[in-house]
Parts: C-alpha cells; sequence; structure tokens
C-alpha cells in the first residue's frame, strides 16, 4: 500500500493561510478596485492604420494626444501589419482605448483632426472600427456580470446539496468563495484589465473548482460506506490520496494550456487566461484544503448523534 499524505491533519494551518489571502484580496479590491475595461467603464476602442508600417506606439501616441488630450494614457497596441486591398503596399494597425465616450459628431471631429495632425507629418491613416459603450450600458454590464456571478453560485449549490447533503453544498461553496475571491484580489493586485472576457473566466473557474471537488466528494461518499466506523478525518484524507493522481493530471495539463494562453495571447485574450492560470492553481488547492476539511467537523458530530441514538 502506498504512503499516504496527511492533508487533513495541518488543515488549519492552511485554513488560516487562506483566510489571510481572502482577507488580502478584500482590502486589494476595496481600497484598490479593478482596472475596468471599456465594455464595463465605458469608453471607445479604435482600431486605426497608418501609411507607414514601422510606426511605433510612441508616434501613434503622439499622433492621436495632438488631436485630442485624452489619449496621452490610451491604452494602445500594435497588431500585425496588413497589405491594403491586395496591393504590395503596407499599413500598420493599432488598438487604441480610452476611457471616453464619443457621440456621432465628437467621432467625426476626432478622425479629422487625427487626419490633420497625420497629414503634417506625411501620413495617412483610417479608422478601421470605431466602438464605443457608455456609462449607462457599462454599468448594465456590470450589473448582469454580478447576477450571473450570483446566479450561477446559488445553482450550483443547489446541485451539490441535491446530489449529495446540505453541508457538501455548504463545503463546496466555501471552497467557490475561496477561489472567487483570490482571484479576483489578483486582477485588483497586479491592475490586470478586469472586463468581460475575465467574468467568463471566473464563471470557467467556478465550474472547474466544482468538477476538482465533486470527484473528491464522490470518493468521500463512497469511502464513508467502504470504511465505516474508522475516523472522518482518516477517511477524508484517504479519498483525498485516492483522487489526488487525477487532479494533479487535470490540472497540470490544464496550467500548462492556459499559462501558454497567457505568455502568447493577445491583449484581448490575456486577462482571461491570467485568471483561468491562477484559478487553476486556487481550484486545486481549495478543493484539497478547503471543500474536504469542512466536512471534518460536521460528519463527526453527526456520527455521534447518531450513535446516542
Amino acid at each position: 500500500m502506498r504512503k499516504m499524505i496527511n492533508f487533513v491533519g495541518p488543515r488549519y494551518i492552511f485554513i488560516g493561510i487562506s483566510l489571510a489571502a481572502i482577507a488580502l484580496s478584500i482590502v486589494f479590491i476595496l481600497v484598490k478596485g479593478f482596472n475596468f475595461g471599456v465594455d464595463f467603464a465605458g469608453g471607445t476602442m479604435i482600431t486605426a492604420s497608418f501609411s507607414k508600417p514601422d510606426l511605433s506606439i510612441a508616434d501613434v501616441r503622439s499622433i492621436f494626444s495632438k488631436a485630442d488630450p485624452a489619449f496621452t494614457n490610451a491604452s494602445i497596441i500594435k497588431l500585425t501589419s496588413m497589405t491594403a486591398n491586395g496591393t504590395t503596399t503596407q499599413k500598420s494597425l493599432f488598438d487604441l482605448t480610452v476611457k471616453q465616450f464619443y457621440s456621432a459628431t465628437a467621432r467625426a471631429k476626432l478622425n479629422a483632426d487625427v487626419q490633420s495632425v497625420a497629414n503634417k507629418q506625411g501620413l495617412q491613416t483610417n479608422f478601421e472600427s470605431f466602438e464605443t459603450v457608455s456609462g449607462y450600458a457599462a454599468a448594465g454590464l456590470r450589473q448582469s456580470a454580478i447576477w450571473a456571478s450570483v446566479i450561477v453560485m446559488i445553482l450550483l449549490l443547489i446541485y451539490i446539496a441535491i446530489r449529495y447533503q446540505f453541508i457538501f453544498g455548504v463545503g463546496a461553496l466555501a471552497s467557490l468563495a475561496h477561489d472567487l475571491i483570490i482571484t479576483a484580489g489578483l486582477y485588483s493586485m497586479f491592475w490586470i484589465t478586469f472586463d468581460s472576457t475575465v467574468v467568463a473566466a471566473l464563471l470557467t473557474l467556478l465550474g472547474y473548482s466544482l468538477n476538482d471537488t465533486v470527484v473528491v466528494y464522490s470518493r468521500i461518499r463512497e469511502n464513508l460506506k467502504k470504511m465505516h466506523g474508522k475516523p472522518i478525518d482518516e477517511i477524508i484524507n484517504v479519498s483525498i490520496n485516492e483522487t489526488l493522481s487525477r487532479t494533479i493530471n487535470t490540472s497540470l495539463t490544464t496550467f500548462i494550456v492556459v499559462f501558454t494562453l497567457f505568455l502568447f495571447a493577445s491583449s484581448t485574450l490575456r486577462p482571461f487566461a491570467f485568471g483561468m492560470s491562477f484559478g487553476v492553481i486556487t481550484g486545486t488547492y481549495s478543493s484539497i484544503y478547503i471543500a474536504s476539511p469542512v466536512l471534518i467537523g460536521w460528519l463527526s458530530r453527526r456520527r455521534k448523534a447518531v450513535a446516542k441514538r
């Protein structure tokens, strides 16, 4: 028989570490807040092309900031150069994001002003795309994201409670809350753009974390019958060890994929990959040190109550 790792023995130490991490995350969220993207804060996203293929980000920032000072601190990303209309003429493409809403009139003025500044430098420019999100729409998207997260948490709690027992649902909910708060805190701590793709990452993370937890819970339920009479902490520890290889293999392969995506993906996907990369780690950790140990006290008390009857 292989040697068992004592996961539940030092559980209070790991629970303490988790509580400290949650507290730190909440402090960052409340004090620093989030770097909301345009879809949550409102603003404008522009894809602009220039006739000079080797134009730098600094050059583009200079052109736009002279046309409108709002672009002084804009987020600018250089895209792959493009060939115009099937000819050999090369253009450079840039994505610009600024947290300012432009009406149709303001958009026309910005276009004219950018054209004027670029022409003085011997450049031709064109707005390939121009998307705006109003503050009202952004507030609606934020509210929808919050409701989506709350509904998912409730549905997952109901699912676990029906499939297992209510206390299992509480353990799963504690694990999910742990993952959600710490991952959200990392977005605030590192000032990573928080947009709709991040909400998708967090909801995906909840499903992934619950999947890990369900695997462990299923084994615990089986072992409660097979190891009847054994101490609860021993049963849970055996269950975690029996599912450990599966948990590590799944988490490791997932982490490799999403972390590679984080390193090499475009700026649009990087916030999603960031959340998934760290979320896989917190999800694996919480399945072992949060979701399962929460059961020990309650199951022990229930066994004692049954024995007294």
